[in-house]
């Protein structure tokens, strides 16, 4: 029978205690911005919330006007741990974390079973937190959805963006994308980094962003990938790193924060 994906990241990415989960994720929302209008996918950054929190705040408070609209969640990111070809799914019924469950979308994951880049992967997202340090979020922004988790491997834009165009929906649906930018470069050179991969990003320009400027450049590709076919607009709503939050400036992780219209 299938059972919950337990959290595996909750008292080391962000508290395992629900009341001080709810707490911290409150105060990152109270300092962002709400802007007007809720965005149909984005894009957030998933180190630890210390880090990263407060830059993925930016983009989950433009979602909170969508709660009662919002059903349904197709998240991606990629898969840090495992290496395969494609995208996994869960044969999980639903992804737990310290605020309750979220049950799994199993209509939409059998719908894109039939795509040849698609596959059940569990060992991806046994420990993966590129997908678990989004859901509090969610779940403290939009209360009861489900969810189409989809851990992202070695896959190109057309064979993510194929994906992401197959579980698209409507008003009821938001497309997250998790994906932090450069790595352990020193703070300047970082900032010129993610400036540039953040031009790429407005500009939907897959083509134009490689590995080494986001971890999550797979499932970035296919909602730039997407966005274009659909004329979309990308607006940046927050980039900074991880010595502009908790770390020290000599090896710094990028984080940015952007809204798909």
């Amino acid at each position: 029978m299938p059972t919950p994906r337990k959290p595996a990241v909750a008292g080391l990415f962000y508290p395992a205690d629900a009341g001080e989960l709810r707490a911290m994720i409150g105060r990152y929302l109270a300092e962002a911005r709400p802007g007007e209008g809720a965005p149909k996918a984005i894009i957030v950054p998933h180190a630890g919330y210390v880090y990263s929190g407060p830059i993925a705040a930016a983009a989950y408070a433009r979602v909170a006007s969508a709660r009662g609209r919002v059903r349904r969640v197709v998240l991606l990111g990629p898969a840090h741990r495992v290496r395969f070809s494609g995208l996994a799914v869960s044969s999980a019924d639903a992804f737990r974390t310290p605020l309750g469950e979220v049950p799994i979308d199993a209509a939409a994951v059998a719908s894109i079973m039939p795509l040849p880049q698609v596959s059940v992967l569990d060992e991806a997202h046994a420990e993966e937190h590129s997908l678990e340090v989004q859901l509090p979020f969610l779940q403290e922004i939009l209360g009861d959805f489900s969810l189409v988790p989809l851990a992202v491997g070695d896959a190109g834009a057309a064979e993510v963006g194929e994906v992401i165009e197959k579980l698209w929906g409507g008003d009821e649906t938001l497309i997250v994308i998790s994906s932090d930018l450069s790595h352990y470069l020193d703070y300047e050179s970082a900032r010129l980094r993610d400036e540039a991969t953040s031009r790429a990003i407005e500009a939907l320009g897959y083509e134009d962003i490689s590995y080494d400027d986001a971890c999550g450049r797979d499932p970035v590709n296919g909602l730039l990938f997407v966005a274009r076919k659909r004329g979309m607009q990308a607006e940046r709503l927050d980039l900074r790193n991880s010595g502009d939050t908790a770390g020290t400036p000599d090896r710094v992780v990028g984080y940015g924060a952007y809204a798909f219209a």
